[in-house]
């Protein structure tokens, strides 16, 4: 029998989740279905509706644990209010000065980024001021994913470059407009940092493979700032155009005195020492087709030869 109403299951997996965070105790399937609108009728069919409900608040990162019902051998449900909301901040007066300061300087690209950042405490007389932000934070999809991770000291797994990689993440560096995520590369062997926006699927948390950060880790000592001088090679002076695009950004990067001609589209040329070709190809990558390597051959050659390889 239909209902009078057609509950959206949106709402039905809101309503639900309110009632598991309102939970005393853990909340029986049979509780669960006469208290929250919109599943099916018949035992089989309203399981099999709530269990897509459970695992799609699992997927957004919401833990619904399974546990005895006290006085009884059923099992019920319940989300832990803690795991859930985020704790007072405490801010004093200066410090919420500070973030709204902060707040009205930098823009986050997707609503759910704004919102969240409105919620820590934005005065409400700044929500109407239209300011020019300093800077654009991007978002991308694995945030969520990662920051719950570290979170809760879990491994994660994703696929980079065509492989699946294992990596404890111990932290998150935002670095040349980019995502970083930095920790032990369980694959490897040592700590290493991805570049997030590269990461070709949604990493999975690894229920289970918890680690311990190192004390005082520094997800920046995971990135140095000229990778491509690390090293025990012979150095070679890179000379790179690159296009207006990236001109800019790249000597802001390198620095003016790395600038060695100028065009007349905007575009620059700059030169840097070398010693890590890996490390430098990544960087070049980094530019896509905004930039070229113009000398030395060799160096041109080897990035040449590498795009060849990985077009074959």
């Amino acid at each position: 029998m239909e209902p009078a109403f057609k509950v959206d299951r949106v709402e039905r997996v809101t309503n639900l989740l309110l009632v598991l965070l309102d939970a005393k105790v853990p909340l029986t399937l049979e509780h669960i279905v006469h208290t929250v609108g919109g599943y099916p009728d018949g035992h089989d069919a309203y399981r099999q509706a709530f269990e897509r409900d459970k695992r799609l608040l699992r997927e957004q990162g919401v833990n619904v644990y399974v546990e005895e019902v006290p006085g009884s051998d059923v099992s019920g449900y319940r989300v832990d209010p803690d795991e859930y909301y985020l704790p007072d901040l405490d801010l004093s007066l200066a410090e919420q000065q500070a973030l709204n300061l902060a707040l009205a300087g930098v823009a986050i690209d997707d609503q759910v980024g704004q919102g969240a950042a409105w919620k820590l405490g934005v005065a409400e007389s700044l929500r109407s001021v239209q300011t020019a932000p300093l800077a654009t934070l991007p978002s991308a999809p694995a945030l969520p994913v990662l920051h719950e991770a570290i979170r809760a000291r879990l491994a994660v797994s994703f696929r980079h470059r065509g492989a699946t990689r294992t990596l404890d993440p111990y932290g998150l560096l935002f670095r040349r407009g980019f995502w970083y995520v930095a920790g032990q590369d369980r694959d490897r062997q040592a700590v290493r940092s991805f570049r997030i926006d590269r990461i070709e699927s949604m990493p999975v948390i690894l229920e289970g493979q918890g680690f311990e950060p190192p004390a005082g880790f520094d997800p920046a000592a995971a990135f140095p700032e000229d990778a491509w001088l690390i090293g025990e090679g012979q150095a070679v002076t890179a000379r790179v155009r690159v296009d207006p695009v990236h001109a800019g950004m790249v000597e802001a990067e390198l620095g003016s005195g790395s600038v060695v001609a100028r065009h007349g589209d905007g575009g620059v040329e700059v030169e840097l020492s070398v010693v890590n070709v890996d490390a430098f190809r990544s960087w070049l990558f980094g530019l896509l087709d905004h930039a070229v390597v113009v000398s030395p051959d060799s160096l041109r050659d080897d990035v040449v030869g590498w795009l060849e390889g990985m077009a074959t």
